[in-house]
């Protein structure tokens, strides 16, 4: 059993030129975590794109679909389309903007709320399990790392 192949990781050595590229290595890990949480997302009823939504609309005050998807970094179209998949399942509602009807703003509704609460500690625990085998101080430093790669900013920890 020991050389049976784990399913998740990719079939490419370690030591192989392809596994030292950075391209390489940042899609296997996406593509592991996608699939961690993907998994913790299912009972839930909704996917990682519609995680992402519900954590980006969850605001004290409700926010415009249009700020959603600001906050998302996707264009209104799509923004339409996810908002219109989370009202369906009841996550969401929309209502006429108060100081311009021409807006829609979208707030989570009581079952949007809990459904964040408890995806919050799933995806939680597929973070946890994607970063096993690292010391705490070394899973810190990464997103760090990566924060500052993808938000081009200072150290903020």
């Amino acid at each position: 059993m020991a050389t049976r192949e784990r399913a998740d990781r990719p079939q490419t050595e370690r030591a192989s030129p392809i596994g030292r590229r950075l391209g390489y290595l940042l899609k296997h890990a996406n593509l592991r975590f996608s699939a961690l949480s993907t998994s913790a997302l299912a009972p839930l009823g909704i996917d990682g794109r519609e995680w992402a939504a519900l954590v980006s609309l969850h605001d004290e005050d409700p926010l415009s679909q249009r700020e959603g998807a600001r906050r998302l970094g996707i264009d209104r179209t799509t923004m339409v389309a996810l908002v219109d998949e989370l009202e369906s399942k009841g996550l969401v509602e929309r209502r006429p903007h108060p100081d311009d009807r021409r807006k829609n703003i979208v707030a989570l509704t009581a079952k949007g709320r809990e459904t964040l609460v408890r995806a919050a500690r799933a995806v939680g625990k597929a973070e946890q399990r994607f970063f096993e085998p690292l010391p705490q101080a070394d899973v810190q430093r990464f997103k760090n790392t990566l924060r500052r790669l993808v938000f081009q900013e200072g150290d903020d920890s």
